[in-house]
């Protein structure tokens, strides 16, 4: 790989919200979150979101509003690099522009150097991709009928307030949780190894199941009770969170039961790009 392409693990860390960024880059259908480039460039408001029509990396809309999408692909080993190269290329560009394409970046400037870090990352869960849309142009009937496709694709997602950075989400006939983890990969399995050696990996209506690895963190899973709705989990959540908290804390060695635990669940776990 050349030397201006080398592989970044976590290319977002350093960025406030990072595992808000991951969530969005991998696992929430539709949402929006606030951002502002720095001094340097502009101190423009951004809008991220998770996706743009037709896959563009970035858009600068008729009425001005720039915004930045995460799912999509990579050019480079540094996802990172990629956005902040179609966030610069979409802010130069004129209303009205899509950035369809960034090629291979040079070397350059990650999103950690163009925003503003002490501006929050706020996410809004979206229900529709309605959002793409300056509000003052005509919806033709084959605006509407992109929209309503796009639309089709989204499953019902849920922010939940009681801890940092987790989704709740319907899939077919099945709830589960996703929890995007901030802190690191080995202290947050060790965590979960603890608990689930001692059978304490669950909480109130949910089954620990395993994790997704992506972007260099870690993201847990747990299938909830049939039926379970946002609000039925954030309770339940809360009360189980200073346990994780603490188990990932601890750092004597672990016992058999929780190196056994640790070894299925790096057997099963899936990485995510």
């Amino acid at each position: 790989m050349p030397a201006n392409d080398t592989f970044v693990l976590r290319p977002f860390e350093g960025l406030p919200g990072e595992p808000d960024w991951v969530a969005l880059r991998e696992l929430v259908p539709a949402a929006t979150a606030t951002a502002r480039t720095t001094a340097e460039h502009g101190a423009r408001d951004v809008v991220v979101t998770t996706v743009l029509p037709n896959s563009w990396p970035a858009l600068h809309r008729a009425d001005g509003t720039v915004l930045l999408a995460l799912q999509t692909g990579t050019s480079s080993g540094d996802a990172s690099r990629d956005l902040a190269t179609a966030l610069l290329m979409a802010l130069d560009a004129e209303p009205g522009t899509a950035i369809e394409t960034i090629g291979l970046p040079t070397p350059g400037p990650r999103l950690q150097d163009v925003l503003d870090l002490s501006v929050p990352f706020e996410v809004t869960v979206e229900e529709s991709f309605s959002y793409w849309l300056d509000p003052t142009t005509e919806k033709t009937s084959e605006i509407e009928a992109a929209i309503e496709e796009a639309d089709a694709g989204i499953i019902d997602t849920r922010r939940l307030a009681a801890v940092g950075s987790a989704y709740w989400c319907r899939m077919g006939a099945k709830e589960f949780v996703r929890w995007a983890q901030a802190e690191d990969e080995q202290v947050v399995l060790d965590g979960l190894a603890r608990l689930h050696g001692r059978r304490e990996s669950g909480f109130d209506g949910g089954r620990f199941l395993g994790y997704f690895r992506t972007s260099g963190i870690v993201v847990p899973v747990w299938e909830l009770a049939r039926g379970s709705e946002a609000d039925d989990v954030e309770a339940p959540l809360a009360a189980f969170a200073p346990r994780l908290a603490e188990a990932m804390a601890d750092t004597t060695p672990l016992d058999a039961n929780a190196r056994r635990a640790r070894a299925g669940l790096v057997a099963r776990q899936v990485t995510l790009r």
